[in-house]
């Protein structure tokens, strides 16, 4: 199914909408006032290929050191607001490429007033944020309940007021904990307006149970060509929400290029431990966003090659020692410590050109 239509927004360098690709987010969650850690993770989740990057702002503190965070980092930062308008204002004076907000919780409509006369000026898109959490009474009470219905209609009435306050350079997200309630939430908004959608599935839980909600809900939403960035809320290092977006994304076609790696599962031949192994390549598999290929980590050196002779490249484990083989065929046998090693010269002579065919 093709991409529904949306605008094109600009948020920093990047732009979202119009058929651009699908952008990932992720929130940090160190205090934003202090600026080493957060830029640290920052640093590590652009490494892990995240496009657009979140930071609450809580205080002033906060807020002023937006200014220094975003010296020290490559991607555009969102600063995340609640309550108080002059947090808004501050984070944009200090150079936040945009701002979320849910204007039900800022306050007087002067208040959300003064928070969109400074985006106009400062040319900065505003994401209105709306989720199931925070449904107003009033139509708690129309729908019987927090419906889809229900979140549609409280965005579109906070979008509606920053276009009757005279911008329109927005960016829209409805989010719940409920996967089918958001799918259905996300249905129904995409037919009514041409705002980019943000997509995630909030509150999704921890790795596990948070992969699963995601993988479900967004995989659902972004099949119908609704969304124009996602983020995979997990209870967790934001950087595994970096990696399962990716896969999300690669997985549906809708992101090319970067490492597929694939796995075994363990069994009774198992003699080395195949958990940890994938977990380490799946995470040096990310500094090679530039190679588009295949890569497997089988834990039986007897038939791992054979199982997973598709992939351009591969790695299995024996008794203490391994195979590094190509398209099934064995070239390298290793002991098992070397094996990392291995796969990483191999993927670096893919990148620089030397390896020949794969």
């Amino acid at each position: 199914m093709g991409r529904k239509t949306t605008r094109t927004i600009h948020i920093g360098d990047r732009v979202i909408g119009g058929g651009n690709p699908i952008l990932i987010q992720s929130m940090c969650n160190t205090k934003t006032e202090d600026v080493p850690a957060t830029v640290e993770q920052i640093r590590r989740l652009e490494a892990a290929g995240c496009d657009i990057i979140r930071v609450a702002v809580p205080t002033m503190e906060a807020a002023a050191a937006i200014k220094e965070i975003k010296r020290l980092i490559h991607i555009p930062l969102v600063a995340d607001i609640h309550f108080d308008y002059r947090l808004a204002i501050a984070s944009m004076e200090c150079g936040a490429d945009k701002i979320r907000i849910n204007p039900g919780n800022i306050g007087s409509e002067d208040r959300v007033q003064a928070v969109v006369d400074k985006a106009r000026e400062m040319d900065i898109p505003i994401r209105v944020g709306v989720n199931s959490g925070s449904l107003e009474k009033d139509l708690i009470e129309k729908y019987g309940g927090v419906t889809a219905e229900g979140l549609v209609e409280s965005a579109l009435d906070k979008a509606a007021m920053i276009e009757r306050m005279g911008y329109d350079n927005l960016v829209i997200s409805i989010k719940s904990s409920d996967v089918m309630m958001c799918v259905k939430a996300h249905e129904l908004i995409s037919r009514k307006t041409d705002y980019p959608l943000h997509v995630g599935i909030t509150e999704a839980g921890t790795v596990t149970s948070g992969n699963i909600k995601s993988a479900v809900g967004l995989g659902i939403i972004l099949n119908q060509g609704i969304g124009d960035t996602i983020r995979v809320s997990l209870t967790g290092d934001p950087a595994e929400e970096i990696k399962s977006a990716r896969l999300i994304l690669k997985t549906l076609g809708l992101r090319q290029g970067g490492i597929e790696v694939v796995s075994c599962p363990t069994c009774g031949r198992t003699r080395i431990d195949l958990i940890g192994l994938a977990g380490q390549v799946e995470t040096m598999a990310a500094e090679y966003d530039d190679l588009n290929i295949k890569v497997a980590v089988m834990g039986c050196a007897v038939n791992g090659p054979g199982e997973a002779r598709e992939a351009d490249l591969g790695i299995a484990g024996g008794n203490g020692e391994g195979l590094l083989f190509k398209k099934g065929q064995i070239i390298r046998k290793m002991p098992e410590g070397e094996l990392l090693g291995a796969l990483r010269e191999e993927l670096e002579k893919l990148r620089s050109g030397n390896a020949g065919s794969v």
